[in-house]
């Protein structure tokens, strides 16, 4: 959530910042219901008073003047409890749909807006037709997509024999690298509640995108950001405790509400999926600094594999919700013959760490401060295997997979 005084003191300038990343957005609706909420609660707050005064004054006996307005004040305080409850939840439903505020460097507009900051390496040539990773793997016996329908539905995936020793040699890779770059690594449960969902910023504006067990009251996590994002939730950390940087390899489930384009077939979008996930908890002054570190983690993986990539910076309208800034990795794909996204790695600020209630002092005296988290995918895997089907193909449609992976213990 972002700091309603801020919102308070600079209305203009605040309206503005949020109006950047999200036109639709009803900012003004919100500083509006911010004020009469505020103003609601300081009438109830003054019967309350006034009440307790008379009651006070009961002590030395009730006039039949005294109790009728003690009456009368009770009915208030109750008419008016009723319609701050009703308020307040008409307030919060849209204070926890506002988008976090950007920072200066992030440019207005949307996707026609992002900015390429770096590229590494070149798009690979062939001398012989290209075939996308679906005919590839398809004709190699890796990739079932039908066998996949018949036992759950479509945009499911079901990988077989070599792609399935990929999958795991990438995944064990991409975790051994994130320890290498510091990152602890954590295995959370897959299903979580909507607290949790809540404080990483998915709740309420998202949820329908999210699979509901609805039996139980929980969901599966649509990533691991939200896990971590709740790992230390209500707690108040030492300075010299930061920065916590955690990661953790998780399966994700996203109903992705819209459908599918003929551009997105076989692993390009799935329901289902894996990722090796980065999240930091930092001091406010270093989150800038350790978002390139992570993006430069993220980096290497791409760079390991000599898999050619480049780095946008998203402009305002294509921040996701919670990011104040954002560098997405996008990997080249010969078969696709486009750039795709495989990484968005994003500084949320104190936006999560407000409604999850994380802070940290620097002494058992100073008044806690809020910290600022960060999450990167590093990488989602099924767009991984895409670029590394499609790059490594051979003309008798063999794949030729990097060096490095050869080495990782389940090999390829």
């Amino acid at each position: 959530m972002i700091d309603l005084n801020l919102l308070r003191e600079e209305p203009e300038r605040i309206i503005s910042l949020v109006k950047k990343k999200d036109p639709s957005f009803a900012i003004e609706r919100l500083a509006e219901l911010d004020s009469r909420v505020r103003a609601l609660r300081h009438l109830v707050e003054d019967f309350r008073s006034e009440k307790n005064a008379l009651s006070r004054q009961g002590n030395q006996g009730v006039s039949e003047e005294t109790r009728q307005k003690a009456q009368e004040l009770s009915e208030r305080i109750k008419r008016h409890e009723a319609e701050l409850d009703e308020l307040e939840g008409v307030f919060k439903d849209l204070y926890l749909r506002c988008p976090n505020l950007l920072f200066d460097d992030v440019q207005p507009g949307g996707k026609e807006s992002n900015r390429e900051v770096k590229a590494w390496g070149s798009q690979p040539t062939f001398s012989f037709p290209l075939k996308t990773h679906v005919e590839l793997g398809k004709a190699l016996g890796w990739l079932d997509f039908e066998a996949a329908v018949a036992m759950t539905s479509s945009n499911f995936a079901l990988y077989r024999n070599e792609a399935v020793r990929l999958h795991y040699a990438l995944c064990m890779f991409m975790f051994q690298t994130a320890q290498k770059h510091g990152f602890s690594p954590v295995l959370p449960p897959f299903l979580i509640n909507e607290r949790a969902l809540e404080g990483a910023s998915n709740f309420p504006r998202f949820k329908e995108e999210v699979y509901a067990i609805e039996k139980d009251g929980l969901y599966l996590t649509p990533t691991a950001e939200v896990n971590l994002a709740n790992l230390y939730r209500d707690a108040i950390l030492a300075e010299q405790e930061l920065p916590i940087r955690l990661t953790a390899l998780t399966s994700c489930f996203r109903r992705e509400a819209g459908g599918y384009g003929a551009a997105e077939r076989g692993l390009i979008r799935i329901h289902q999926f894996d990722k090796v996930e980065l999240f930091t908890l930092t001091k406010p002054e270093e989150s800038p600094l350790e978002q390139e570190r992570m993006l430069a983690c993220a980096e290497s993986i791409l760079q390991s594999l000599g898999l050619h990539y480049r780095v946008m910076l998203l402009a305002a309208q294509d921040c996701s919700f919670a990011s104040s800034k954002t560098y997405d990795i996008e990997v080249w794909m010969p078969g696709q013959k486009e750039y795709k996204e495989v990484s968005s790695i994003s500084n949320c600020t104190d936006y999560q760490a407000r409604r999850c209630g994380i802070r940290y002092r620097s002494s058992s005296t100073d008044k806690p401060r809020l910290v600022h988290t960060l999450n990167g995918s590093s990488l989602a895997l099924p767009r991984l295997t895409v670029a590394l089907l499609e790059s490594g193909q051979q003309a008798d449609g063999s794949i030729v997979f990097p060096e490095i992976l050869k080495a990782v213990t389940i090999g390829v």
